[in-house]
């Protein structure tokens, strides 16, 4: 089994606090959980789908995580540039502050929490390496892939490289990599799995890359679609007036932004 972290006296208390204010969402769908290790991939919520994957999800999948956020000289900048730095002029001075300020609690909580810090040079490597690691030990990954250009009112398009862990995984093991859709829905206090979706290791890795991350969006789309309607959180912060609803599946297959 994987080994587990020495965890700092301070965290434990925060998550405790989170815990007491942070509702347990109800787990939809857990009995199409693979039985071998798998990647989960989920829509993230803002801080909703971290905080949901570090106390609640089924397993205690290890979860990516921006490196940066776990370094005191590179939060202020990511943090900033990822989080506000498409806010109103007027207000961005404070927002810049607000990075400064959150850099203690950002490096507390990520360094202390079930992650892989994730990073979009050569250090990649290290993180497919330790997840490979992780796999092997029977744990199983949790990754939120969205990146800032809107897919449809559900998701954001997907950051593609994460698939490759697949082609790692099965060079190493022999073994086809699943990976499992799930759907956060925190107006409804529900978090959904959907059906795995396994790698091709037959396939060229471009194309398993599109393929996998089609249907994992198309995956996560229905499993929303399928719920009551509710109000959606997106990727990016935008203002709570902003947030979308779902929609029947019907209209994603017209608005789909694919080209």
């Amino acid at each position: 089994m994987q080994e587990k972290k020495k965890r700092n006296i301070l965290f434990l208390f925060i998550c405790a606090l989170i815990r007491l204010f942070y509702r347990r969402p109800e787990f939809v769908g857990t009995e199409r959980l693979p039985d071998e290790p798998c990647v989960f991939v989920g829509n993230h919520t803002q801080m909703n789908g971290p905080i949901i994957g570090e106390l609640y999800f089924p397993g205690r999948p290890v979860i990516w995580c921006a490196g940066e956020m776990m370094h005191w000289k590179e939060v202020p900048r990511y943090a900033y540039a990822d989080f506000w730095s498409f806010k109103p002029r007027w207000c961005r001075p404070f927002y810049r502050l607000l990075a400064f300020l959150i850099t203690p609690l950002s490096v507390l909580l990520f360094n202390n929490a079930r992650t892989i810090p994730v990073y979009h040079d050569t250090r990649l490597i290290t993180t497919f390496r330790r997840s490979i690691e992780i796999l092997q030990q029977g744990g199983s990954v949790l990754i939120f892939p969205e990146k800032n250009e809107r897919r449809n009112n559900v998701l954001y398009a997907f950051q593609d490289k994460f698939i490759d862990l697949a082609r790692f995984y099965y060079k190493k093991t022999g073994r086809a990599l699943s990976f499992v859709p799930v759907y956060n829905a925190p107006a409804l206090h529900k978090t959904v799995i959907g059906e795995p979706i396994a790698f091709d290791p037959a396939r060229p890795i471009e194309q398993e890359r599109t393929r996998l991350c089609d249907a994992l969006i198309d995956a996560i789309t229905a499993l929303a679609a399928s719920l009551p309607e509710h109000t959606v959180v997106p990727y990016r912060n935008i203002s709570r007036r902003l947030y979308p609803k779902n929609k029947p599946i019907e209209d994603y297959r017209h608005e789909d932004t694919r080209r």
